[in-house]
């Protein structure tokens, strides 16, 4: 009924393109009034260097703080430390032998796919410090706070986080901590991402726990209340800026300018011209005609013969009409118990939209639309077309909205911490947007969001590749340059990939 979705390899991604034409200015770089001696880094994923859905050695050395570093070291940065994954880079990790994350993705010409083989690199085999990027993969902002999160005793089922485990000072230490005790005298933070970024990937199955200031009884994928981020983000700033530390901040994004939820379209069911008619005549016709009667008709909408008919999407935030499908299905004859099914399966279903108040579809639920519901029977059990895609699978209207006004929040804090301690603030969500809309071009570069192909974006839908972490590079030097009166020159893009080949 429906073929499986297939990407396509439209440019060849492997290979570093290019080195821009345009001239570099050869005038001598300096600090402003900024002090680069010892720079730290805390943040999250983005932070650590998160690349293809895991962390590796090559992906950590191109992160957006490596190159900061990298460029620090011509006005007196001093050296800069990271907790580097296995020289494999496979990427995943190991707890006491057994694999808890795996391995990254690359593009084999077909789709992205794990790089074959096991993860090398065991959370138990400590790296010692003073770590400079102190970017923990997962981290929320809270996280940032807590003692004991880098615990090897809470890994990998408890409250520890087992990037941190690796490389953290002690077992009871806070990433703060960490970097605090290292003195520094320039800092970037970036943290917040995934105070709601957890509730989008997992497709809103979280509770949007504001209004509740209390971390200690949130679930992983809960929403941060905004006034717990205030407070836990002006906190973090407070210390940092102590004794008259500068640094650089960043605002977030907004979920739908991430490939991860917006490569999969709203609209990608092939039907022939007699599926579509059975459909609309013996299935779905008459669930929409029970709805009609309850005043819902514009759940449900006529298919026909084509490749762009709507998926079909369960909306827990529809009113359930399973008890009145099921009983009306049942005065018209059809069996008790096929009755029950579809009362089951449609009484909160509907076709999803992509205009307006639209849907977004999670980059994985690609690999199962069109494919069978185990235990469902025939012909309901069509992922997408006649069995709904479920809760995690999509985020909905009221989910994307709360997403949307938490991160507003978090912005607002950000943003007042930046200009209440003088602190450089790089406009993330500003430049994730320009390149939803148009793109962001570098001299001969020419970036966008588009999965696989765009440039900026790894093949996890989420985080940047090479080429996208360099691009935030620039963009963090820019934003230091204006604050601070340095003069550092961007990054050289062509020396970056776009995507990272099986073997490195």
């Amino acid at each position: 009924m429906i073929k499986n979705i297939k990407w396509l390899l439209l440019v060849s991604l492997s290979f570093v393109a290019c080195n821009d034409d345009d001239a570099v200015s050869e005038e001598p770089v300096s600090a402003g009034s900024a002090n680069f001696s010892k720079y730290v880094a805390l943040g999250d994923s983005f932070a650590a260097g998160f690349s293809d859905g895991a962390l590796f050695k090559k992906g950590q050395q191109n992160g957006y703080p490596s190159l900061l570093a990298q460029q620090f070291a011509q006005v007196g940065g001093g050296s800069f430390s990271a907790p580097l994954c296995g020289d494999d880079n496979k990427g995943g990790l190991l707890f006491m032998g057994v694999p808890i994350q795996g391995t990254r993705l690359y593009f084999n010409g077909v789709g992205p796919v794990p790089v074959p083989g096991l993860p090398v690199t065991e959370v138990t085999n400590h790296v010692t410090g003073p770590i400079s990027n102190l970017g923990v993969p997962g981290a929320k902002s809270f996280h940032l706070l807590a003692a004991g999160y880098g615990n090897p005793a809470g890994v990998p089922g408890g409250l520890a986080n087992p990037y941190f485990a690796r490389f953290a000072s002690s077992p009871s230490t806070s990433i703060i901590a960490d970097a605090l005790t290292q003195q520094p005298t320039f800092f970037s933070l970036w943290i917040g991402g995934n105070d709601v970024l957890s509730y989008a990937t997992s497709g809103g199955i979280g509770v949007d726990q504001t209004g509740n200031p209390n971390p200690a009884t949130y679930g992983p994928n809960d929403i941060t209340d905004p006034t717990a981020f205030n407070s836990v983000y002006n906190g973090l700033v407070t210390q940092l800026v102590a004794g008259g530390k500068k640094g650089v901040v960043a605002n977030l994004p907004y979920i739908n300018t991430l490939p991860y939820f917006t490569t999969v379209p709203t609209n990608p069911v092939p039907l022939d011209v007699a599926t579509a008619t059975q459909l609309n005549t013996q299935l779905l016709g008459p669930i929409d005609a029970i709805l009609t009667a309850y005043g819902e008709g514009a759940r449900i909408v006529t298919l026909s013969a084509g490749s762009t008919n709507p998926l079909l999407i369960k909306d827990e935030s529809l009113t359930n009409y399973s008890a009145q499908i099921t009983g009306a299905l049942m005065a018209n004859g059809v069996p008790a118990a096929q009755a029950g099914l579809m009362g089951g399966l449609y009484g909160q279903a509907r076709h999803a939209r992509n205009t307006g108040d639209r849907d977004f579809v999670v980059l994985p639920t690609r690999s199962i639309i069109g494919t069978s519901q185990a235990g469902v029977p025939a012909p309901f059990d069509k992922v997408g077309v006649t069995y709904p895609l479920q809760d995690k699978d999509v985020l909905i209207p009221s989910e994307t909205n709360a997403i949307k006004t938490a991160t507003d929040a978090y912005n607002v804090t950000i943003k007042n911490a930046a200009e209440a301690n003088d602190l450089a603030f790089f406009d993330a969500k500003s430049v994730m947007e320009q390149l939803v809309n148009g793109g962001i071009r570098f001299g001969n570069y020419h970036m966008t969001a588009a999965y696989v192909t765009g440039g900026a974006f790894s093949l996890d839908g989420i985080h940047p590749g090479a080429r996208g972490y360099a691009m935030i590079a620039n963009k963090f030097l820019e934003a230091i340059n204006a604050k601070y009166g340095s003069t550092f020159r961007p990054i050289d893009l062509g020396n970056y990939q776009i995507q990272y080949p099986a073997s490195l």
